[in-house]
């Protein structure tokens, strides 16, 4: 790693707001972990930190440039995405708000590791950090291979406390969901939310 050192420090810090902002997954993440706990959704969070990983892994082997060179793919890919996360929104907005039980973790998330995993793979926002990484913070030649590796690896490990922030909130805020009324109102909000992370990176 001594050899990406010099920009070691801002790829930690690019992963770190990659991973933390708002986006489908820890939308996704604080919506499962508000109804079943913390526990539960840790699958979830490694599911998608892994995936994430991975594409990033493909991109800087190669699978980026074939994506440009065939945009008719790239769009498709991102098209497909979109409807699914719109379809995720649909099913969180109806609900039925006894289905969220604050007081207990025992419950199982219909979006689980294998979810997680594909999400990252026809995630918009997942895509573009991935493509950034590879122009940015990868170098050329034969160490390239290298490097892509060892990004995709801190990559991975930056993320999984960043996600987990998300779990951690949503399960916190999971005991102030203690009425019907609320867990209405939580289920809408996180549905309109998730439908903005899919739809506002190709309307700005």
């Amino acid at each position: 790693m001594s050899s990406t050192f010099p920009t070691l420090l801002p790829f930690v810090l690019f992963a770190f707001v990659a991973s933390i902002t708002p986006g489908p997954t820890n939308i996704l993440v604080l919506s499962n972990s508000a109804r079943y706990g913390f526990k539960a959704t840790l699958p979830i969070i490694f599911g998608a930190c892994a995936s994430a990983a991975l594409v990033v892994l493909l991109v800087g082997s190669g699978l980026g440039q074939a994506l440009q060179a065939h945009p008719l793919i790239e769009t498709s890919m991102r098209w497909a995405g979109i409807v699914w996360l719109s379809y995720l929104a649909w099913q969180i907005f109806r609900l039925p708000p006894d289905v969220i039980d604050p007081q207990s973790a025992s419950g199982t998330p219909q979006f689980g590791l294998r979810g997680a995993a594909v999400l990252q793979w026809i995630n918009p926002k997942t895509w573009m950090m991935a493509l950034a990484v590879v122009g940015v913070f990868s170098g050329s030649g034969a160490e390239k291979t290298l490097q892509v590796m060892q990004l995709s690896l801190v990559f991975f490990w930056v993320s999984l406390p960043c996600v987990g922030a998300w779990a951690i909130a949503g399960a916190k805020s999971g005991k102030l969901l203690r009425s019907p009324a609320a867990q209405t109102y939580f289920n809408r909000g996180m549905s309109v939310l998730l439908l903005c992370a899919a739809w506002l990176p190709v309307t700005v």
